[in-house]
């Protein structure tokens, strides 16, 4: 049964009085994704679709770093609604990219992992990133390498080391992703690790970690000492 206008127009003006009112914390997940929906579906009662794409994505996370393609399936959903969830995914990562921009990333590494999870831990294939970093260990560049089939990504030593030197790096991070949530590394992920920051050594390029993210959290090669 349909919810009558007056009735879907109180309820979206009582969200928005505690959104302005009392910030983002005062509405639950899947009130701030029916409120954000009703900006792109104004004349329609989007509780039942909020709660639906909560669902099937397992969360604001999910639905948030989802494929535009996959939100697209759900009923109901059309390019202006799925535009909506994009632009808000899109706004979050610039965000915390900037965050991460603006100190030295080794003095500022939470704000690393914030913005690499967000970026990575649902991606549904493995992306291989590097970041490249100057003398001070600003950011300089955040650049994806490699993308491959929903467990593998390919990348080649001689092509990060090539790129650092283009780039004029003083070290890099290697960064990927674990489709499966999983982010215990492998051992291929070791010895590609280990033969990279050989290679760095020998040109003064150093290795300062390897980051593996997946939706389980993260793991850090330094960390374990696997370097």
């Amino acid at each position: 049964m349909s919810v009558p206008a007056e009735d879907t127009a109180g309820h979206r003006a009582r969200l928005r009085e505690r959104l302005l009112g009392n910030g983002g914390d005062a509405l639950l997940d899947h009130e701030l994704v029916e409120y954000l929906l009703a900006l792109a579906i104004p004349r329609k009662d989007t509780k039942p679709l909020a709660k639906a794409l909560l669902r099937e994505f397992g969360g604001l996370a999910g639905l948030l770093t989802a494929d535009s393609d996959a939100i697209r399936r759900v009923s109901g959903m059309g390019d202006t609604s799925v535009a909506a969830i994009k632009i808000v995914h899109a706004a979050a990562i610039r965000l915390l990219r900037a965050e991460v921009a603006e100190r030295p990333v080794l003095s500022n590494w939470q704000a690393l992992l914030d913005y690499l999870r967000a970026e990575m831990a649902h991606h549904p294939i493995e992306r291989v990133r590097v970041l490249h970093l100057n003398t001070r260990n600003m950011l300089i560049r955040d650049e994806v390498m490699g993308e491959g089939s929903i467990d593998e990504a390919p990348v080649h030593v001689r092509e990060v080391i090539r790129r650092a030197i283009d780039l004029n790096s003083a070290a890099i991070i290697l960064v990927h992703n674990h489709p499966s949530g999983d982010p215990s590394p492998s051992r291929a992920d070791i010895e590609i690790t280990r033969a990279i920051a050989e290679a760095g050594k020998r040109l003064n390029i150093a290795v300062h970690d390897h980051i593996i993210i997946g939706t389980q959290g993260h793991s850090s090669l330094r960390a374990m000492g696997l370097m």
